[in-house]
């Protein structure tokens, strides 16, 4: 197996240390130093962008007070409408574990240099755009490189990486009151040796799936209980579009984008560009508001979407770089 996706698999899917130690593994970005406020706050807007270059992506998805495909960035957000790039002025933080809801979106993460705000912010949400934000739980005490949220804003989760999160406890933990309180998942007949990622149903709460090196484990009572829904393969990437569940997949050494009746245990194929073997997907999205604009990004930060459920693709970002327009 060649470098790049040994990196890939240690960083990605094959979060075989969380599960060997606990969920107490180290981050794989450079820790920042404390900030300073600055003497000067700069305006917020969200302008065109003209062209871009970010050196990593951190997640994606289609808030419900928007019209466009949101990527969280090392530099920032960045909004993609269909044809133009935007990007914000300020507040130009690392979200990590961005999540798309409803009213905006949930993340976890660094603040830009000189924000004033602590670092790491914990569990945050914005509801405009991320021109302000408010503070959920574990606010200056840990960062969540694994975290899941229903589009409902009925159901958050996260995975257990920092051992002075003293109110969770090892491995998955949930909540239904948007961080307030937490409760642990037993993750009962879970055997798979990875996981990380965690989807949530974008209107049951109640219901998760994870991606593992041995396929996907589905949930309907909090991580609980799971049930492997499809057959032991590799996969790097999921998320809800509806009650079915999308996700990408490498199988004999081919990238490979599927859906999955949970119910049913029914697969059908959805026709991508080609990916090399070594740029397998990393993220995906479905906008809840319409369930045929569909997202992936690459380990590459190349990004296609569709807006017609996968029957064209459009390629707005490739090796973490758009066009000038």
């Amino acid at each position: 197996m060649k470098k790049t996706m040994k990196v890939f698999l240690a960083m990605l899917t094959g979060i075989l240390l969380l599960v060997a130690s606990g969920c107490q593994g180290t981050s794989p970005e450079k820790k920042q130093q404390p900030q300073q406020e600055k003497k000067e706050k700069e305006t917020y807007d969200i302008i065109h962008a003209k062209s871009l270059k970010v050196g990593q992506i951190l997640g994606i998805g289609y808030p419900g007070n928007d019209f466009a495909l949101y990527v969280a960035t090392d530099k920032g957000l960045k909004m993609f409408n269909g044809s133009n790039w935007f990007e914000t002025t300020t507040n130009q933080h690392e979200y990590y574990s961005f999540q798309a809801v409803s009213t905006g979106f949930i993340a976890s993460g660094h603040p830009q240099k000189g924000s004033g705000l602590k670092d790491p912010l914990g569990i945050i949400q914005s509801v405009n755009k991320g021109q302000t934000i408010s503070k959920l739980s574990f606010y200056g005490q840990s960062l969540f490189h694994f975290m899941g949220a229903s589009y409902s804003g009925k159901g958050l989760y996260v995975i257990k990486e920092d051992p002075k999160a003293k109110t969770l406890g090892q491995g998955l933990n949930y909540s239904k009151d948007n961080g307030a309180t937490w409760k642990n998942s037993t993750l009962k007949n879970f055997n798979a040796d990875s996981y990380g990622r965690i989807a949530v149903h974008p209107k049951n709460g109640d219901i998760i799936a994870m991606p593992t090196r041995s396929g996907i484990y589905y949930s309907t009572d909090n991580g609980n209980t799971m049930k492997q829904i499809t057959n032991p393969f590799m996969v790097t990437s999921l998320t809800f579009s509806g009650d079915t569940v999308l996700f990408s997949s490498v199988e004999n050494k081919k990238i490979l984008l599927k859906t999955i009746n949970p119910a049913t245990g029914e697969q059908k194929n959805i026709e991508i560009p080609f990916l090399d073997y070594e740029n397998p997907i990393t993220f995906l999205a479905v906008n809840p508001q319409d369930p045929n604009q569909i997202a992936f990004t690459t380990i590459n930060n190349d990004i296609y979407e569709s807006i017609d459920g996968g029957v064209k693709w459009n390629n707005p970002m490739q090796n973490g770089k758009t066009e000038l327009k």
